[in-house]
């Protein structure tokens, strides 16, 4: 990734790459099988992250190579879109 601090352009990202999503629920075990679910076939890292103070929502990590922003954008879709989470970062 190249930063450029002159503009307010978007960051210039190199494909492929490794992106990491955030994803936040408030399901632990339905988490991890959303996570399967969008990433189907797909080599992939899953770590649980954090749970908030009151215990209500969960945190996943979910890491793999990304080839192009439209695979990015899909799987960030796919993980938004779905019932049982609640935000993706």
């Amino acid at each position: 990734m190249i930063l450029d601090n002159n503009t307010q352009e978007k960051p210039q990202i190199e494909y492929p790459t490794n992106w990491g999503f955030k994803i936040i629920g408030r399901d632990e075990e339905k988490l991890k099988a959303c996570i399967k679910e969008v990433m189907g076939e797909k080599e992939h890292l899953c770590s649980l992250g954090n749970r908030s103070r009151t215990g209500k929502f969960t945190t996943y990590n979910a890491s793999c190579q990304v080839e192009s922003q439209e695979e990015r954008d899909k799987l960030f879709k796919c993980f938004q879109d779905h019932a049982d989470v609640n935000m993706v970062i």
